[in-house]
Protein backbone atom coordinates (compact mmCIF):
# COMPACT_ATOMS: atom_id res chain seq x y z
CA UNK A 1 0.00 0.00 0.00
CA UNK A 2 1.37 3.40 -0.80
CA UNK A 3 1.59 6.25 1.74
CA UNK A 4 -0.02 9.74 0.17
CA UNK A 5 -0.86 12.82 1.95
CA UNK A 6 -4.90 13.57 1.72
CA UNK A 7 -5.73 17.35 2.12
CA UNK A 8 -9.32 19.26 2.96
CA UNK A 9 -10.36 21.18 -0.25
CA UNK A 10 -13.42 23.05 -0.48
CA UNK A 11 -14.73 22.74 -4.21
CA UNK A 12 -17.72 24.29 -5.90
CA UNK A 13 -19.82 21.83 -8.07
CA UNK A 14 -23.00 21.35 -9.70
CA UNK A 15 -25.42 20.27 -6.73
CA UNK A 16 -26.71 17.04 -8.63
CA UNK A 17 -23.93 15.92 -10.23
CA UNK A 18 -22.87 15.86 -6.27
CA UNK A 19 -25.92 14.21 -5.55
CA UNK A 20 -25.06 11.37 -7.73
CA UNK A 21 -21.17 11.01 -6.67
CA UNK A 22 -22.51 10.84 -3.16
CA UNK A 23 -25.42 8.29 -3.96
CA UNK A 24 -22.78 6.33 -5.77
CA UNK A 25 -19.65 6.53 -3.51
CA UNK A 26 -21.91 5.25 -1.10
CA UNK A 27 -23.58 2.07 -3.16
CA UNK A 28 -19.92 1.56 -3.86
CA UNK A 29 -18.79 1.62 -0.11
CA UNK A 30 -16.62 3.99 -0.54
CA UNK A 31 -15.89 7.92 0.49
CA UNK A 32 -16.50 10.50 -2.03
CA UNK A 33 -12.93 11.68 -2.12
CA UNK A 34 -11.89 7.88 -2.58
CA UNK A 35 -14.63 7.39 -5.13
CA UNK A 36 -13.15 10.97 -6.69
CA UNK A 37 -9.48 9.90 -6.65
CA UNK A 38 -10.43 6.64 -8.01
CA UNK A 39 -12.00 8.65 -11.46
CA UNK A 40 -9.51 11.30 -11.70
CA UNK A 41 -6.43 8.09 -11.33
CA UNK A 42 -8.25 6.22 -13.77
CA UNK A 43 -9.01 9.18 -16.42
CA UNK A 44 -5.37 10.14 -15.85
CA UNK A 45 -4.33 7.03 -17.34
CA UNK A 46 -6.70 6.87 -20.22
CA UNK A 47 -8.96 4.49 -18.35
CA UNK A 48 -13.02 4.30 -18.59
CA UNK A 49 -13.37 4.70 -14.46
CA UNK A 50 -17.01 2.49 -13.98
CA UNK A 51 -17.80 -0.92 -15.25
CA UNK A 52 -20.90 -1.43 -17.20
CA UNK A 53 -22.65 -2.42 -14.18
CA UNK A 54 -21.54 1.12 -12.46
CA UNK A 55 -22.89 2.99 -15.42
CA UNK A 56 -25.86 1.22 -15.18
CA UNK A 57 -26.76 2.64 -11.50
CA UNK A 58 -24.95 5.92 -12.84
CA UNK A 59 -28.03 6.07 -15.44
CA UNK A 60 -30.61 5.31 -12.70
CA UNK A 61 -29.60 8.11 -10.35
CA UNK A 62 -29.27 10.58 -13.21
CA UNK A 63 -32.81 9.84 -13.46
CA UNK A 64 -33.40 10.37 -9.80
CA UNK A 65 -31.48 13.60 -9.95
CA UNK A 66 -32.65 15.36 -12.86
CA UNK A 67 -29.11 15.50 -14.27
CA UNK A 68 -29.78 16.30 -17.70
CA UNK A 69 -26.17 17.40 -18.65
CA UNK A 70 -23.48 15.35 -20.23
CA UNK A 71 -19.41 15.63 -20.80
CA UNK A 72 -19.87 18.02 -23.78
CA UNK A 73 -21.80 20.72 -21.35
CA UNK A 74 -18.40 20.26 -19.53
CA UNK A 75 -17.16 23.92 -20.33
CA UNK A 76 -19.95 25.70 -21.24
CA UNK A 77 -21.50 25.76 -17.89
CA UNK A 78 -22.75 28.88 -16.19
CA UNK A 79 -24.31 29.52 -12.88
CA UNK A 80 -27.29 31.19 -12.24
CA UNK A 81 -27.42 34.76 -12.03
CA UNK A 82 -23.64 35.02 -14.25
CA UNK A 83 -23.87 36.77 -17.66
Amino acid sequence: MKQIERVQTGVRMERRILKILKALAQDLDLTLGDLLEGIVLHSFDGKLPFSRVTLDKIEQLKQVYGLDLESSDAHRLRESGEE
